[in-house]
């Protein structure tokens, strides 16, 4: 029995408090090396006049030209006219070279070299003293300033877009360190001083940007110059603005609208959701927590009718029904997945009103197809729709609930034509099917374990299984059962050539092959007595594929792992295989499930043994971030709106091509 109980040891082993028979399940410790580069094209800011024949390669030149000029900017003698408050000299330049420049910079300078640029010494005249003034502080402001109180318009779309896209280049240096940037000029800047009382308002804005879904307005409709007139000040704002949508269309977001365009027709919403990831996700400084994380997890519903005001820091309100309306129409990108995972983990008032909602199957299918098709997906986005389940799946209620939800016509499902299922059938074969493609492909222990676990946390309540549902249960157990008979067979080979060649280097492989496939098996026999023990008679189609395959448990009765979790399933197997010869020879399929469910009544409870709740809870790791933060950075690199970085200067983490 306390073998039974022992906790599973997963990726970075147990070192974590938990609730009692509460199992913790893990997030990978370290990103794995499975990005791939999208082709994106490059950031060029360049003369209205110039832009008409932009390409992607003068986005490359542009970044030539511009490289050498912050290499120069690096050189002793510069700062030395920087220290003494005297100007630097102009180089052979043109002006438009300067507008691409920050994310060239952030390659070329450190974060303090670039800060000594922005910072400006006034000096009155006949006089040595000055006065120091941090530039770079007041344009980190007024970029929160400008994303916080310009309203979302056609004629603001673009430069809201620059504001969020500029922060997220700021941010940047972390692309080009190894190790996890605890803590930056830029950030502090943003989490403390000025900035630090927008935290809620930046927050809740990049939420309402995401949510919103806004496309980007055709340039056309961006500003219409008023043949009447309209003033100086209007003729100078409507040169601006159509000067940067020029930039924006042609220089970003529309230069390829054959390839880009389509793959992010949001950028505003997408890049928004990136810049909050990128927040919420860095490390709390020495001295205070991470004001962003605070507010990402502590805001309440617009409906909340409580008076009490929130003794969390930078909380805020926001309509909780149009957040799970975005999340369930974009679970099709990592970002919006990860975003789904970061409320379900860290904002308690965001879960229970998910775990509360009536048409979760609005949620839960676009993370099924996920996983439904997990050979086309990154490894990371498979593992966030994996946690996710498992978040759920903690909760009794929606355990239960997915059992009422009948569907019909799964489109996407085409292993078997489904005319009618259950979400929670659905769930159990997406699962299962992941399952098997992890044995035969990546044999990767981490995602047996929470397919495994997020079963186990449904299993008590299992309620009318599909017949392909309870069928593959069964041929799960039944290819498990194979591949330990033939990693038995192959080890049993090994001991017999160790013995006579003396060679005893290849059993430890063995020996932990035998060990982790027991362990699955030992899982896939809990569940299963779960579902017996607590749900027997609501379950007939499971009894039938257990009795029509109940030669597959003989091998493991008197095993030394199994024999205590064996006693039910033995207890259950003898008692219908008696009512079923009593019943006579050569019955049919009907007369076979009648008498399984006659029999689910009349077997006594008291014979089957009880075993503790079968329960997994899933538990961050210690250092979150040396996952997370990688991760994030990797959506930017291959999905951000018309950003580009070259492959060779990313030390954050690792590229399949250069």
């Amino acid at each position: 029995d306390a073998a039974l109980r022992s906790p599973v040891v997963v990726a970075g082993g147990d070192g974590c408090k938990h609730q009692p028979g509460e199992r913790p399940v893990r997030e990978p410790k370290h990103p794995c090396s499975d990005w791939s580069r999208s082709d994106l094209g490059e950031r060029a800011f360049l003369e209205p006049a110039d832009l008409l024949h932009l390409l992607h390669a003068d986005a490359k030149l542009l970044e030539e030209a511009v490289t050498p000029l912050a290499r120069t900017l690096k050189q002793p003698q510069i700062w030395e006219l920087r220290r003494s408050g005297q100007s630097v000299p102009r180089q052979n330049q043109r002006t438009e070279d300067f507008h691409g420049m920050p994310r060239i910079f952030i390659g070329e300078l450190s974060e303090e070299e670039l800060h000594l640029h922005f910072c400006y010494r006034e000096r009155a005249p006949g006089t040595y003293e000055s006065v120091c003034e941090d530039l770079l502080e007041e344009l980190v402001c007024n970029l929160v300033h400008l994303i916080v109180e310009v309203p979302l318009l056609d004629i603001t779309y673009n430069i809201l877009f620059e504001a969020v896209t500029t922060l997220l280049v700021l941010l940047s240096y972390q692309l080009f360190h190894k190790e996890i940037l605890r803590e930056g000029i830029i950030y502090r800047h943003l989490s403390t001083g000025r900035c630090l009382s927008l935290t809620s308002r930046l927050v809740k804005t990049l939420l309402y940007n995401f949510i919103r879904q806004e496309k980007c307005p055709p340039a056309t409709h961006v500003l219409h110059p008023q043949s009447d007139g309209g003033g100086l000040l209007y003729g100078l704002a409507s040169g601006v603005a159509s000067g940067l949508w020029s930039v924006f269309t042609l220089g970003g977001v529309a230069s390829r609208p054959g390839a880009e365009q389509e793959q992010n027709p949001l950028p505003l919403s997408n890049q928004s959701l990136l810049l909050l990831l990128v927040l919420a996700n860095q490390t709390d400084a020495a001295d205070c927590p991470n004001p962003y994380r605070q507010a990402v997890t502590c805001f309440k519903n617009t409906q909340d009718s409580s008076s009490m005001p929130s003794p969390q820091p930078h909380s805020f309100q926001i309509n909780f029904n149009s957040v799970y309306t975005a999340l369930c129409e974009q679970q099709r990108s990592d970002q919006a997945t990860l975003l789904l995972y970061t409320l379900l983990h860290q904002n308690s008032n965001m879960r229970t009103y998910i775990l509360s909602r009536t048409d979760t199957e609005n949620l839960v299918l676009p993370i099924l197809e996920i996983l439904y098709h997990v050979e086309e997906r990154n490894s990371h986005h498979v593992y966030m729709a994996l946690i996710i389940l498992l978040i759920l799946t903690e909760d009794d209620t929606f355990n239960r609930s997915v059992h009422e939800v009948t569907l019909k016509n799964i489109s996407w499902y085409t292993e078997r034509v489904l005319t009618e299922i259950s979400l929670g059938s659905l769930l159990i074969l997406v699962v299962i099917r992941t399952i098997q493609f992890n044995m035969t492909r990546t044999r990767d222990k981490y995602l047996h374990t929470n397919c495994l676990a997020a079963l186990a946390n449904m299993s008590a309540q299992f309620r009318s299984l599909h017949q392909y549902a309870a069928q593959r249960i069964i041929s799960l157990f039944a290819l498990l059962s194979k591949k330990h008979n033939k990693v038995l067979e192959q080890a049993t080979q090994s001991l017999s050539r160790t013995l006579v060649d003396e060679d005893r280097s290849a059993l430890p492989d063995y020996a932990q092959d035998v060990s982790v496939i027991e362990e699955v098996i030992r899982m896939m026999l809990e569940i299963i007595n779960s579902c017996l023990c607590n749900s027997l008679h609501l379950n007939p189609n499971l009894l039938y594929s257990l009795l029509y395959k109940r030669e597959l448990f003989e091998q493991f009765r008197s095993h030394p792992c199994f024999q205590d979790i064996m006693q039910n399933i033995d207890t259950v197997i003898g008692f219908f295989s008696l009512r079923l010869e009593q019943a006579g020879n050569d019955l049919s399929v009907e007369r076979v499930q009648e008498v399984i469910k006659k029999g689910a009544v009349a077997l006594p409870k008291e014979r089957l043994k009880k075993f503790p709740e079968l329960k997994f809870k899933y538990v961050e790791e210690e250092q979150p971030e040396d996952f997370f933060i990688p991760y994030v950075w990797s959506l930017i690199f291959n999905s951000a709106t018309g950003l580009h970085w070259s492959s060779q200067s990313i030390q954050l983490f690792s590229m399949d091509s250069p």
